[in-house]
């Protein structure tokens, strides 16, 4: 709702061709303030949209806070926290999911548990590949596909081995195709993670295998 509030005001000024451009949550609310002195109408329609803005930013902040608060309680999720790109919400949405390790044989079979491995189909002569099968839960695999994003889009630390390997794919395939299967193998490795209660180790080659 807070990105909502503020795409809207931006689609409103955009109307009276008033680029609001790229701002940080501190510089927004001042920055259309900026666009709309002079226009009376624009003025009294951003007042009552960065009231709104206002509340939503102060509970957001708030919410996030809590969420904060909960992950650095949980083992597990702290533990995850220490992956480069992995925060509290994909932490503690993979661990509530995979709640006990020990239900996978092998930390490969999380890759496919949540969704995240492609489509088979094998008939005679007929070997095909097609998409993942999307199957398992959603939210898990979309927050996977998050903290992928962010490795291969921002400079994170200490995933050196992980990044390197997704771009390669990603100069053979595509960056899309790279982010998801960035997105297995960080199913591969949290899961790995939980079952031998070790933090990230960005030098063990054998856990990006």
């Amino acid at each position: 709702k807070l990105l909502d509030v503020e795409n809207s005001l931006r689609g409103v000024l955009r109307g009276f061709g008033l680029k609001v451009g790229r701002t940080t949550e501190r510089s927004f609310a001042a920055r259309i303030e900026e666009l709309v002195a002079g226009h009376a109408a624009l003025a009294s329609i951003a007042k009552a949209l960065l009231a709104v803005h206002a509340v939503l930013l102060r509970e957001f902040k708030c919410l996030n806070k809590q969420v904060v608060q909960l992950a650095r309680a949980q083992p597990q999720a702290r533990l995850l926290m220490t992956t480069p790109s992995v925060g509290p919400i994909v932490a503690l949405t993979y661990a509530c999911a995979i709640d006990d390790p020990a239900r996978f044989n092998s930390s490969k079979a999380a890759g496919a548990h949540f969704g995240l491995t492609p489509k088979k189909y094998q008939s005679g002569q007929t070997d095909y590949t097609g998409r993942i099968t999307k199957i398992g839960d959603a939210s898990v695999r979309e927050a996977l596909y998050q903290a992928a994003h962010v490795m291969l889009t921002k400079p994170v630390k200490n995933c050196t081995e992980l990044k390197s390997w997704a771009m390669r794919i990603a100069r053979r395939a595509g960056l899309r195709k790279a982010k998801v299967a960035l997105a297995r193998k960080l199913a591969v490795v949290l899961h790995r993670m939980l079952a031998d209660t070790k933090p990230f180790n960005p030098n063990a080659k054998a856990l990006a295998a």
